[in-house]
């Protein structure tokens, strides 16, 4: 069961600021913990759309969600959007528990790797945690061939998941990235300024570290022991205020967090268009991409050109003094600069 989602679920938990309730998600960490702490280089698409759906029904929406919003109403995958929304509804229902197999741990791999593992679920653990959820809120009829490790509806599910996502997530993946690479760079700020100590702290106020507990709030108590695995930070762009982990704490420790892209949408349209006369649009978007760090490889998937191509905008990059390339491997890494940076966000 996803931890509390031992809150009361990802959105019915909500805090801001510095106010805490009365209830407590407390991460323990032992020394090999600490040297086991990672932040996401992306989000993970099977919790994105868990999340999503639950920014599509709620009644009182954040502003900076109304773009989105506004976007998919307009476009021209309508029925997939509701199609993988009640879908989601059924299975992620407003309540203190949504089952883990909706989102696992082979998300962190993409899409595909992640709808996989959905489709492979084992009959057993179908029926246990939706037995789970079924104790909890009301389940559509199809549910009980889900329990029952249907696979061929194990299989249209997968396709559901995978249209939904095609249609809510995939076309804002620039905007997506670009919030993700801020809230990376502000981690890795803090972790460079205070070795892990800095990187939990900055989790404030969603998160308070008191070593070595890490403290999240929730609506019902809850102790997870790390045990030497370590923790994965995973930012994700549609959640809402209150981290979500695994209720199951035999799986990897991974907690989910929401990140800051207020005026994102906006932003990167308005950054875009005035680096596009100076750098040219494609060196733009080359820079852009580079976020945090990025080899040539990931850059020619990023923007749908040859490494060759890739290869000769990096350099006219590099000799102007806007990225830095490194040898990783076999690869060539890529990080923005000072200068960079401040085109970016100047």
């Amino acid at each position: 069961m996803h931890a509390a989602r031992n809150e009361t679920h990802p959105h019915t938990d909500l805090l801001d600021g510095d106010n805490w309730g009365d209830s407590v998600l407390r991460i323990h960490f032992t020394a090999a913990d600490l040297g086991r702490v990672s932040v996401a280089r992306a989000v993970d698409p099977l919790w994105e759309m868990v999340f999503s759906r639950v920014r599509l029904d709620e009644r009182d929406r954040r502003v900076e969600f109304e773009p989105w919003v506004r976007r998919l109403r307009r476009g021209d995958d309508t029925a997939a959007v509701r199609s993988g929304r009640r879908i989601l509804r059924a299975l992620s229902p407003v309540g203190p528990y949504f089952p883990d197999f909706l989102t696992p741990p082979e998300g962190a791999h993409g899409l595909r790797p992640g709808v996989a593992a959905v489709r492979a679920t084992p009959r057993a653990r179908l029926r246990r945690e939706l037995g789970l959820l079924g104790r909890r809120s009301g389940l559509p009829t199809w549910a009980s061939r889900l329990a029952a490790g249907d696979r061929a509806l194990l299989t249209e599910l997968g396709d559901a998941l995978t249209a939904y996502h095609r249609a809510a997530i995939d076309p804002f993946t620039g905007v997506i990235e670009a919030a993700v690479e801020a809230d990376r760079a502000r981690r890795a700020r803090a972790a460079l300024d205070g070795g892990v100590d800095g990187l939990l702290h900055s989790l404030r106020p969603m998160m308070r570290w008191q070593p070595p507990v890490l403290h999240v709030s929730y609506r019902v108590d809850r102790d997870l022991h790390l045990g030497g695995r370590g923790l994965r930070l995973v930012p994700s762009f549609f959640s809402r205020r209150t981290p979500v982990a695994y209720a199951d704490p035999s799986l990897v420790p991974v907690v989910t967090y929401p990140i800051d892209h207020h005026g994102s949408w906006r932003h990167r349209d308005d950054r875009d268009r005035a680096l596009a006369p100076v750098l040219g649009t494609t060196r733009a978007a080359v820079l852009a991409a580079v976020g945090t760090g990025a080899t040539t490889t990931e850059l020619s998937a990023r923007l749908g050109t040859s490494p060759s191509s890739m290869s000769r905008h990096t350099r006219a990059l590099r000799e102007a003094g806007i990225i830095t390339s490194d040898r990783d491997g076999p690869s060539v890494r890529h990080t923005v600069t000072a200068l960079g940076d401040a085109l970016l966000h100047g």
